[in-house]
């Protein structure tokens, strides 16, 4: 049995990881208008794996036979002033939900809910990647200036094929999909 005080959190965060999503999905429909295939598909893959990472939530919620809440979601940001700024706010994004889920295992750590605070650990591991990702894509977003397609290039050479799944991923509820 997960601690309340864990819950309510880990509850709250399925809902930081759906808009995470959302805001996602809007960051590639706007590289997607702009015909930038690459990016837009870069960020409509962040897109499933933000959702995923909900689903993770929503699975150790219900094998720890606890209540699931799946929160509304505030609309994402959909008008940019240029490339960067989709890959600005992906980087704070990434920062901001490193920073609550390193707040989620300090709360699994104070209540001594060693099982969350075990679960915890693969999204702690798994921000420091998505992190250094955004802000290897935000540098070279800002380096090519008005030349889009450097981007596309070191997508298309950085992030050319999946690296699969994670064999040390939490299960998601309904399957990855």
């Amino acid at each position: 049995m997960a601690a309340a005080r864990f819950v309510e959190r880990l509850n709250e965060q399925i809902g930081y990881e759906f808009s995470a999503s959302q805001q996602y999905i809007a960051n590639a429909v706007f590289y997607d208008a702009q015909t930038l295939p690459r990016l837009a598909a870069f960020f409509y893959a962040q897109a499933v794996e933000e959702r995923n990472h909900a689903m993770m939530m929503v699975r150790y919620l219900l094998d720890a036979d606890e209540a699931v809440s799946i929160p509304g979601v505030n609309a994402p940001e959909t008008d940019f002033v240029d490339l960067v700024a989709p890959v600005t706010l992906a980087l704070e994004q990434e920062k901001r939900v490193s920073d609550q889920i390193a707040s989620l295992a300090g709360v699994a750590r104070e209540e001594g809910d060693y099982s969350s605070e075990q679960f915890v650990q693969w999204f702690l591991k798994e921000q420091v990647e998505e992190v250094a990702t955004m802000s290897s894509l935000l540098a070279v977003a800002e380096r090519s200036g008005e030349a889009p397609h450097v981007v596309e290039d070191y997508l298309a050479r950085e992030h050319a094929g999946s690296e699969g799944a994670d064999p040390t991923a939490p299960p998601a509820a309904g399957g990855a999909i």
